[in-house]
């Protein structure tokens, strides 16, 4: 698939609608989803990509909530049940997969990143998602795609992740980003998990600050220099946020920059419930 620069993880609308005509389109995964609601099967029905399958967030890219300390808000899929729901939407190991959501990718980028982290060559984000789609005028759908049967296994461990003591050593020893909001990240506010902060050493890099206002990502020349600026590049850089959803943005927009970086799935919703863990409150990474 044509994608917008060689390597890139990113297609755009103009690309996607070429690739869906050609003899090899590609398997096309909803991913609509926001912290708090509301649910995004309702936009999906309400229209979507034609031929899209809606993928939950909560249940099928994601186990249930660990206990306190331990996996977080959003663990990782058991790799069986994840397996069979990507099959059940038509994904095979040599068919190319297009991943969108309402605009941003906050959503479409922890898909991204589990398929690539289960050994899928060729998955590609939509930019400017489902947006971008309808302001380019193109068709939508508010048929459900029946069930396919695809033949992707997952091999996990393609994308390097850690734990939470791997997180604390790297945000002593190398580079440790925070995604979420500069609020959160500075302690003044946490409307989700236990204790307000973050963890000691960690840099403060909002996911938000990686797209325009069309939703799009900026630049791959833009976002390295933003990233390198943060000292990416030099040191070996791990990324959390509040339950490693929006990190896989921000691993995505390294991705976009050529900057590779380890996942902590865990993140801060993992972090902040374990007592014995300590937390930082300043505008800095101490």
């Amino acid at each position: 698939m044509t994608t917008t620069h060689d390597d890139s993880p990113l297609v755009s609308v103009t690309e996607l609608r070429a690739a869906l005509d050609s003899g090899r389109p590609p398997v096309l995964l909803d991913v609509r989803w926001q912290l708090g609601g509301p649910p995004g099967i309702e936009d999906y029905a309400a229209g979507h990509l034609p031929g899209a399958h809606f993928v939950s967030l909560d249940t099928e890219l994601a186990a249930p909530p660990g206990p306190p300390g331990r996996g977080g808000r959003h663990p990782l899929p058991d790799p069986e049940e994840f397996g069979a729901a990507l099959r059940r939407f038509g994904v095979c190991a040599d068919r190319p997969v297009v991943v969108y959501d309402g605009a941003t990718a906050l959503a479409a980028a922890r898909a991204w990143w589990l398929l690539r982290w289960a050994g899928h060559p060729d998955v590609r984000v939509l930019d400017g998602g489902f947006a971008a789609w309808r302001e380019a005028g193109l068709p939508v759908s508010t048929e459900v795609p029946v069930a396919e049967d695809g033949d992707f296994k997952p091999v996990p461990g393609r994308l390097p992740v850690t734990d939470a003591d791997g997180a604390a050593a790297r945000a002593r020893e190398a580079l440790l980003l925070d995604a979420r909001a500069g609020e959160r990240y500075r302690g003044e506010t946490e409307p989700v998990d236990p204790r307000a902060g973050h963890i000691p050493g960690a840099v403060s890099a909002p996911t938000s600050e990686n797209v325009g206002p069309d939703g799009r990502f900026l630049p791959p020349a833009e976002l390295a220099a933003r990233f390198r600026a943060l000292g990416a590049g030099e040191r070996e850089t791990t990324v959390y946020c509040g339950s490693g959803v929006t990190a896989a943005h921000q691993i995505l927009a390294l991705a976009v920059a050529g900057l590779p970086a380890t996942l902590y799935p865990g993140s801060w919703s993992e972090w902040s419930s374990d007592v014995t863990r300590p937390v930082a409150v300043t505008d800095q990474p101490g």
